[in-house]
């Protein structure tokens, strides 16, 4: 039995990642791919190695302390074997130092691609700017780096028209309200049935799953059309009261953007709407929740064409903003 290692950092995992990956695999019998995690890295090991066992079905991974000097090739070969358990046959590198380190692990070594003529790209051009390299980065790695820009507002503030004109702006994925297709399902119950928190618990659950699906077809910016946190607001609408088991729903999750429509245009009544009369409200409590928070917010006002206009600004701005990551 034939058994190969790949190791880096894969900060974050890429398509030369792949190539190296699947060009070992098939010269193996067994694969391990060794994740390198650095404290202060800001995406954790455990997160990368996730990313690619999904990636690539089938291998092996290990997360392993980055603790040695890049260019000890002997210290990182004895660590190697202390943390796999045993010597490996070959090992797999696009890098300079592989064949000092084979020689220290006792192995071969096959060199892949070095100069990155067949995947022209580096993790750390991806830190640098990942929307340019987009192209290079798995369903799930784009999910992670994506912008996300939340519209949200009372009733007939014009949320979903908004959603969709910036989606077909930016010719990308955007996510329906979950809530309100819940809350159609309900509406013909032969008597009023109370609301309970465990439902908004699942409403802001299967949003929250709705919106990391279609994080992963978008294109660099998601549009939300409303979010778990929105969700918990319409259940103190709804209940009366702000229950805890819904913020834990959202205090993780990371929006960019959101976007607060204004209630001055006129209210249009659908068939399913109930709240023109508490419309201000409404608008006043996100304002004070996004506020209290300290969410990034900006309000939108005006004409359907002048709140467009803005919008696209303040998208395009984010879209434009430097990578968390550049300086990793």
């Amino acid at each position: 039995m034939k058994r190969g290692i790949v190791i880096g950092k894969f900060y974050p995992p890429h398509n030369g990642h792949s190539f190296l990956i699947e060009s070992a695999r098939a010269q193996v019998d067994e694969l391990t791919v060794i994740i390198c995690d650095k404290q202060g890295q800001k995406i954790p090991g455990d997160l990368r190695a996730e990313w690619l066992r999904e990636i690539h079905p089938g291998i092996q991974t290990k997360v392993v302390e980055d603790i040695l000097a890049e260019d000890d090739s002997q210290g990182w070969a004895t660590y190697t074997i202390e943390r796999l358990g045993f010597v490996p046959d070959v090992v797999f590198t696009s890098e300079a130092y592989g064949d000092s380190y084979a020689r220290h692990l006792g192995c071969k070594h096959v060199l892949v691609d070095q100069t990155r003529d067949t995947v022209p790209v580096s993790a750390s051009q991806i830190r640098k700017d990942p929307l340019a390299k987009w192209a290079f980065l798995h369903a799930c790695v784009r999910a992670y780096f994506a912008k996300r820009a939340c519209i949200l507002g009372a009733e007939s503030t014009g949320t979903t028209t908004m959603a969709k004109a910036l989606a077909e702006h930016y010719h990308t994925a955007w996510v329906p309200e979950f809530g309100r297709t819940y809350w159609e399902g309900r509406m013909y119950l032969p008597s009023p049935v109370p609301w309970t928190v465990e439902e908004f618990v699942f409403i802001a659950r299967q949003q929250n799953r709705l919106e990391d699906e279609l994080a992963r077809l978008c294109n660099r910016i998601l549009i939300c059309d409303t979010d778990s946190f929105t969700t918990s607001l319409w259940q103190e609408r709804y209940m009366g009261f702000l229950s805890p088991k819904i913020a834990c729903t959202h205090e993780h999750r990371k929006i960019d953007l959101y976007l607060l429509t204004d209630v001055d245009i006129p209210f249009v009544q659908d068939g399913t709407r109930d709240g023109e009369h508490i419309r201000e409200h409404m608008h006043q409590r996100f304002l004070s929740e996004l506020e209290r928070l300290k969410k990034p917010f900006f309000v939108l006002s005006g004409s359907l064409e002048a709140r467009l206009r803005v919008a696209i600004g303040l998208c395009d701005r984010e879209l434009k903003a430097p990578s968390l990551l550049a300086e990793d």
